[in-house]
């Protein structure tokens, strides 16, 4: 008894409220997690795009396609992997619906944010692989963010466990394990993710500064980190899920993310072995004020390909802190 007293004092407590009304309205604090990562990750991506050369205003006219079929396929994503959950004799079906109880599924959401990213690209020009670069750590800080909600609500804990950090669980809980004792603590997978997502953030920055990660090639490790981590946390977690093969559908997803990364990350590294000149598809860049050889302002407009394959043998191109200026070379002196 007084190791459990012991180990109570030095564990995780859940919160002790999950929504609160404001007037005739309930508010429930995972959907303003989910909110909140959203945000988050608009704010970074658009500044990462602006300075890349790309428009103030196109990561929102990309994201007002992408964040609507995000949600979408998260939840039918989550749905379809918790059949059980939803489907029964005397089922309310509306409950399919109800997004802020929570269970909106990360891998259905880039499946869906994807289709999004795409169609948001195509109106605004912006190239699909420049904006998942510069989208791809702002995903793991909105998962970060969204982790909170599940803490919030109680939900997606991992096996019991006597470490110090172990959350608390109440055993009215309908996820509460039976057969185990009041007080077993929890491991905290929800902190386990934001400590890797958070990591991950820092690996992706870093390895920009070193190499060439452009091409999709930052988007390529952010899925490869993602899947990793997740894998794991899902083969600790202990809420129901849909088995294949005796392993849960999550962590094939993860596996597959892994894979996909990998390819993308060789053949974008084959394909494009430049710098990324323009943000822009090639036709639909916009053109910038820039300095040219003789200090006055001019207008950029990028080629779209790779330094190294650029046509435009008038033209030579040097790469600037956020931005490439294009340079006519001197003409010899005759």
């Amino acid at each position: 008894m007084n190791v459990l007293a012991t180990a109570l004092h030095a564990s995780i407590p859940s919160p002790p409220v999950s929504f609160f009304d404001l007037g005739p309205f309930r508010i429930h604090i995972y959907a303003l997690c989910i909110l909140l990562g959203i945000v988050l990750a608009v704010w970074m991506t658009s500044s990462r795009l602006t300075a890349r050369g790309g428009r103030s205003g196109a990561v929102l006219d990309i994201v007002l396609w992408a964040v609507p079929l995000g949600i979408v396929g998260a939840r039918i994503y989550h749905v379809l992997t918790h059949v059980n959950d939803y489907f029964y004799p005397g089922a309310d079906l509306l409950r399919t619906l109800y997004i802020w109880e929570g269970g909106n599924a990360i891998f259905g959401s880039l499946i869906g944010g994807a289709l999004g990213v795409y169609i948001g690209c195509r109106q605004t020009g912006v190239r699909f692989w420049s904006f998942a670069d510069a989208v791809a750590p702002a995903m793991l800080v909105a998962q970060a963010t969204g982790r909170l909600g599940n803490w919030f609500n109680h939900e997606l804990f991992g096996v019991p466990t006597t470490l110090p950090w172990g959350l608390e669980i109440e055993s009215t809980n309908a996820a509460f394990p039976a057969g185990l004792p009041s007080g077993t603590l929890f491991t905290p997978t929800f902190l386990y993710e934001i400590i890797w997502n958070l990591i991950g953030v820092i690996l992706i920055l870093a390895l920009e500064r070193r190499f060439n990660l452009r091409w999709g090639r930052a988007f390529a490790v952010y899925i490869i980190w993602y899947g990793i981590g997740r894998s794991w946390f899902e083969s600790i977690r202990i809420d129901p899920s849909e088995m294949f093969l005796g392993v849960r559908s999550n962590i094939w997803a993860s596996w597959l993310a892994i894979v996909v990364g990998i390819v993308i990350l060789i053949i974008q590294s084959k394909r494009h072995t430049g710098l990324e000149l323009s943000v822009y598809q090639a036709g639909r860049e916009e053109p910038r004020p820039a300095l040219n050889s003789s200090g006055s302002t001019s207008s950029t407009v990028g080629t779209g390909g790779d330094a190294s394959n650029s046509s435009d043998s008038k033209t030579k191109a040097t790469a600037t802190t956020g931005r490439t200026v294009f340079r006519k070379p001197n003409k010899p002196v005759s």
